[in-house]
């Protein structure tokens, strides 16, 4: 009778590990299991075997793991934000590859590690870049002219399939609302260049506020857009502007690399530049001029071909960090 009941259960495990390698809720639920519930399922492997998968996940794990890197302010460049740790589950994914066998490849289950410092602990600071660890840069876009470079922009933004961050003047902004909507429904990021593209170190401290509270309101009005970055107009600004901004809930971003192209250069030599000057983190300038519009899709296959990813000015200032494919 024992023994019938033995072979019973027996069977009834070999049935749900069965279930579990092609059915997706029971695979995970195999593998959340604690190592004495799973003895019945490593038994089934050689103790050779299992040995070797631990070495190789140990491995790979060493070749992943990766501190997390604090904010800081640097003597030049300000505020630069941290970066988030890389941490590799090894349990979790050795469990994993036990149930999923060879065939699937080794997933590596991982968690990221945040930083002790991040760029809200550092207080009322500019910011000219990302972190240098982020192999990640962004297009940001001031926007209070040109309107006719508009939308060729958004038509190569999207068949690139990249989103960039545009800094709208807010008088621009009243009068091209229809425009605005269409950059923002193409997914793109909304932020404050002041209403009247003043220079901001000259204005008092209540014509700065409602410079810059006067646009936040009108993004909020107008495209429903929560405001988070503030970039002065011209790079103008002093330590007040930046204050003013922060208790405004607004960070004040500046560029790493400015394309120039106020200037009218050749779209070549603005694709030159930012190939040769475009690093991790780098934050590039621009505007919906002609030179810009017919460089921009050699900007961007000049910025991928440096295994770079592009995004929006809030990505690239973020922590979170970009992942290798090995990982889940």
């Amino acid at each position: 009778m024992k023994t019938d009941k033995a072979a019973l259960v027996l069977a009834c495990i070999a049935v749900v590990i069965g279930i579990g390698s092609t059915y997706r809720p029971v695979k995970e639920m195999l593998a959340q299991l604690k190592p004495e519930d799973g003895l019945a399922v490593m038994a089934n492997h050689p103790k050779e075997q299992n040995e070797e998968l631990r070495l190789l996940v140990q491995s790979e794990a060493a070749k992943l793991n990766a501190a997390p890197v604090d904010a800081t302010v640097d003597r030049i460049w300000k505020a630069i934000p941290g970066y988030n740790g890389l941490e590799v589950d090894e349990e979790a994914t050795y469990r994993n590859a036990l149930l999923t066998g060879p065939g699937d490849g080794l997933k590596l289950v991982y968690r990221q590690i945040r930083p002790k410092v991040s760029l809200n602990d550092l207080g009322a600071y500019p910011i000219y870049r990302g972190n240098p660890a982020k192999p990640m840069v962004s297009l940001m876009i001031n926007v209070a002219w040109g309107n006719q470079y508009i939308e060729p922009m958004l038509d190569i933004l999207d068949e690139e399939k990249v989103k960039v961050t545009f800094f709208l003047d807010g008088s621009w902004l009243s009068k091209n609302k229809e425009l605005a909507a269409e950059m923002l429904k193409r997914g793109h990021e909304m932020e404050n260049h002041a209403y009247t593209h003043p220079n901001m170190s000259t204005l008092s401290r209540a014509r700065a506020t409602a410079e810059i509270q006067k646009t936040q309101i009108l993004l909020k009005e107008s495209l429903g857009v929560t405001n988070q970055w503030f970039a002065p107009p011209s790079g103008d600004f002093d330590q007040e502007t930046v204050d003013i901004a922060a208790s405004l809930g607004l960070k004040t971003v500046l560029w790493t690399l400015d394309t120039v192209d106020w200037r009218n250069p050749s779209p070549e030599s603005v694709i030159a530049k930012i190939s040769a000057k475009t690093e991790p983190g780098t934050l590039i300038l621009m505007h919906p001029t002609a030179s810009s519009s017919k460089a921009l899709k050699g900007m961007i296959r000049a910025i991928r071909a440096k295994d770079l990813q592009l995004g929006t000015v809030s990505q690239t200032l973020s922590a979170e960090r970009l992942m290798p494919t090995e990982v889940e």
